[in-house]
């Protein structure tokens, strides 16, 4: 096979004519360090090679793209990358590679998710627990992190009371708006005896 000609192409890609065909796009840097010229020659092995190295560099330039704008953990790294139209073994390797780099670090994601979720949003363990794992996270490590958040059950009602007299401050004396703030607290991660416990009590001051 001989590499016909070499044609830019957007998003820092080349397109390469084989034997006067269109025949793949590569990444064009990749390319450059590769030293290919038109005229030479090509094996099946040394495509395969150069499409391999096109394709990990692409993806470790999507992975530096997508931690400059915020953390991710290791396997929604992954995902994003894959989703992208990468190959998964290339994206897999690119965020072992960020890993490695310090660049991601999934035990403090989940440190800081969960400070976000448990401070910011008032969301319960259940919930934090299910966030962190839709996110990828190992069990070990959710186990660790909720026990360095472990609340105690003044500070859970606490965190009830103040979305009910936000979001349903009716919901002490209204039965339409009770069931919706427990559906709504539900949602947040909390049980059932922790929103009764608070809703039992006395309602806001008028």
């Amino acid at each position: 096979m001989i590499l016909t000609d070499i044609r830019p192409r957007r998003r820092r890609l080349s397109q390469l004519y084989i034997d006067g065909e269109a025949a793949v796009q590569v990444d064009t840097e990749t390319l450059a360090r590769s030293g290919l010229a038109v005229g030479d020659e090509l094996d099946d092995e040394a495509l395969h090679a150069l499409l391999e190295a096109s394709a990990e560099h692409r993806a470790h330039e999507k992975a530096l793209y997508l931690l400059e704008h915020r953390a991710h953990s290791k396997k929604e790294l992954a995902d994003k990358i894959a989703r992208a139209e990468f190959d998964r073994e290339a994206a897999q390797r690119a965020a072992d590679r960020m890993e490695e780099l310090g660049l991601i670090d999934d035990e403090d994601y989940a440190r800081r998710l969960a400070q976000s979720l448990f401070g910011g949003k008032h969301f319960g363990a259940r919930r934090v627990k299910q966030e962190l794992r839709q996110k990828g996270i190992a069990d070990e490590i959710i186990e660790a992190v909720l026990a360095e958040f472990s609340t105690d059950r003044d500070e859970t009602e606490e965190n009830i009371r103040a979305i009910l007299e936000r979001k349903y401050p009716g919901a002490w004396t209204d039965e339409k708006v009770r069931r919706r703030a427990v559906a709504a607290l539900q949602r947040y991660g909390y049980g059932f005896e922790e929103i009764f416990s608070v809703l039992n009590a006395e309602g806001p001051e008028e």
